[in-house]
């Protein structure tokens, strides 16, 4: 059973000083006792990278006065690492990275920093769960902030599987236009992308990723799907890339 005050880590990939985290902290502290560590800077899309060539600073972040949490100078990875191994008295009993700026459905999943933050967070043995809203224009994040208060207190008292974290996407539309929640799978839509040639001011080549996302799966189970549709999407993940039915074959292969 969940304790009474549970003992809640926030985190996110769009840096300390993000609104998402912000109105994600201010949430979840209606639940528990929360503690933000968080990367210093954004550190959108930058996967499960970690940090071993130099040493990390955490430091003390204070917002309107008042001490918000830790900035560490890192990746969101490295910001769970550290909270759980060394700034936290004791592990905490679940894990939120977000609100990330930004779907995270499909492909993008694997470039994600939000759901890295929460991976590892599995990956210690901590229920986690990543949240993303899903716009990159003005975000309106106090809905989200509540879907994910409302996920966090099932999974207090359900709990996950061992090595499976939640991916959360919320669509970014007014709350009365919110169909409800579907748990869904992750959508085969991929990203077309490429890079536009530009000159900076002294005429020097440069180049800028850009792209579209293009979804091959017509089904209507998907996370992409859902959000499409103004539905808040849930999906079970893992971090074991295995391919099990592969596996079954190549066992019997003559090598």
């Amino acid at each position: 059973m969940p304790r009474n005050n549970p003992k809640i880590l926030v985190s996110n990939d769009d840096g300390i000083d993000a609104p998402g985290i912000y109105a994600l902290a201010n949430e979840i502290k209606k639940m528990g006792d929360v503690i933000v560590v968080a990367p210093d800077e954004q550190q959108s899309a930058v996967g499960h990278a970690i940090t071993m060539n130099y040493p990390l600073r955490a430091t003390k972040f204070y917002k309107n006065g008042k001490f918000f949490g830790y900035a560490i100078d890192g990746t969101p990875t490295d910001a769970v690492k550290l909270a759980v191994n060394s700034l936290l008295k004791e592990p905490p009993d679940l894990i939120i990275s977000g609100i990330n700026h930004g779907a995270n459905t499909a492909i993008s999943i694997i470039y994600s920093g939000t759901v890295s933050a929460a991976t590892e967070g599995t990956i210690l043995g901590i229920p986690s769960i990543a949240v993303s809203l899903t716009t990159y224009g003005k975000p309106d994040f106090r809905y989200a902030a509540k879907v994910a208060r409302k996920i966090a207190n099932i999974v207090l008292k359900k709990g996950l599987p061992k090595g499976v974290l939640l991916n959360v996407n919320v669509p970014a539309v007014s709350e009365k236009e919110i169909k409800g929640i579907k748990v869904t799978r992750q959508s085969k839509a991929t990203w077309d992308d490429w890079f536009e040639a530009r000159r900076d001011p002294n005429n020097k080549e440069y180049f800028w990723l850009t792209g579209r996302l293009v979804t091959k799966d017509k089904s209507d189970d998907t996370d992409q799907a859902a959000v499409e549709n103004n539905f808040v999407s849930i999906t079970p993940i893992q971090y074991d890339l295995t391919d099990y039915e592969m596996f079954e074959k190549m066992k019997k292969w003559k090598w």
